[in-house]
């Protein structure tokens, strides 16, 4: 009998990605160019891996009936619905206790939904050697370290320690870095034992729950109830009782920070050499595109007459963005709203959502 779970992390509302994501369809749930939502991709890179039936999605209550409508297959009490944000430590602590009241034995996945990873059959076999890992020794928690293939500066680094007897491709983790300058980030690249922290974890479900009780005593207990209460009538009672009172706290620094210096845990990094693009703002959505030869990419129809480097983006794909001699700019077109921005400043649209009135972000 298998003790595998996942949980695939669908929070956050994506605001660098208006006007395509908004307050009603998040970024998880908007379409990609090559087919399906971030959502729907990230479920079925699980296939063959972990059990449907083990396959838990956490996301904002308020998105319930989108994502169950998404996801062919997932039943109720395999969406963990947080009635309000209170950051990754609390969304993976639910998913442990509800994994741990079921299956004491759970080893649990925690895996992003907003990443375009590639190609399946590493990511596979990679999330297969982390289970093994943990199931050999529940005392390990264990992170992935994707490839790097440029020196960036905001995503956090993992370095490689010695390696794991007995786990070809496993190592113990050395040192964990949170976005790093230009400088440093270029020496990672360079000395080959440095990966991107990408955000996604395998540990056993009860051993991460001991963990937040030491580490995060105001949050520990309330997980507990949450898990006891799962697939009971009084579960969503004891989640609006229970989730406000959370301490707000990420799990890299609620959980794996503190974990690092305690002598009865073992953080391990299995490096994961694929494709993967976080896909959070315009330029690393456009990187999906085809492109012509001046740069542009488009995913509906366009027109260009000496511009180069345009991003052209439409949510009706036959409709027409035309453009004239403009460089390096994003174009995002919806029914009610349009984009029009320097690529360079394609950071800056959370920074004009928090502007909007309400009715518009």
């Amino acid at each position: 009998m298998t003790h595998r779970h996942a949980v695939i992390m669908a929070g956050g509302s994506g605001t660098r990605l208006w006007p395509m994501s908004r307050a009603a369809r998040p970024k998880q749930l908007m379409p990609m160019p090559h087919g399906g939502t971030l959502l729907q991709i990230a479920a079925a890179r699980l296939a063959g891996v972990v059990p449907s039936a083990r396959q838990f999605i956490c996301a904002s209550r308020s998105y319930a009936a989108d994502i169950l409508a998404a996801i062919p297959g997932l039943q109720q009490d395999r969406f963990l619905g947080e009635p309000m944000g209170r950051d990754t430590l609390n969304a993976v602590g639910f998913a442990a206790a509800v994994a741990a009241a079921r299956d004491p034995n759970a080893t649990l996945a925690v895996l992003t939904s907003d990443h375009v990873i590639e190609p399946q059959d590493v990511f596979a076999q990679k999330l297969d050697l982390g289970f093994r890992l943990v199931e050999a020794d529940a005392s390990r928690l264990v992170t992935f370290a994707i490839t790097p293939t440029f020196p960036a500066t905001g995503y956090g680094y993992v370095e490689q320690g010695d390696a794991i007897a007995g786990f070809a491709g496993a190592f113990a983790a050395k040192r964990f870095v949170e976005k790093p300058d230009l400088e440093r980030a270029t020496q990672f690249i360079a000395a080959g034992t440095f990966g991107w922290n990408g955000g996604m974890f395998i540990f056993h479900a009860a051993t991460v729950l001991d963990a937040i009780d030491r580490f995060q005593p105001a949050c520990g207990p309330g997980l507990r109830r949450i898990g006891a209460a799962w697939g009971t009538a009084r579960a969503q009672a004891v989640v609006d009782e229970v989730y406000p009172s959370l301490t707000k706290i990420s799990v890299d620094y609620g959980l794996m920070e503190p974990a690092s210096r305690d002598a009865g845990l073992s953080i391990c990094v299995v490096p994961m050499p694929v494709a993967w693009r976080d896909v959070g703002s315009w330029p690393a959505y456009a990187a999906l595109l085809p492109s012509d030869a001046a740069g542009n990419r488009a995913s509906s129809v366009a027109t260009h007459l000496s511009s180069s480097e345009v991003v052209c983006i439409s949510d009706d794909p036959s409709h027409l963005i035309a453009t004239i001699g403009i460089e390096g700019v994003i174009v995002v077109r919806t029914a009610d709203a349009t984009l029009v921005c320097r690529a360079a400043d394609a950071e800056r649209v959370k920074e004009l959502v928090a502007q909007l009135p309400a009715d518009r972000r």
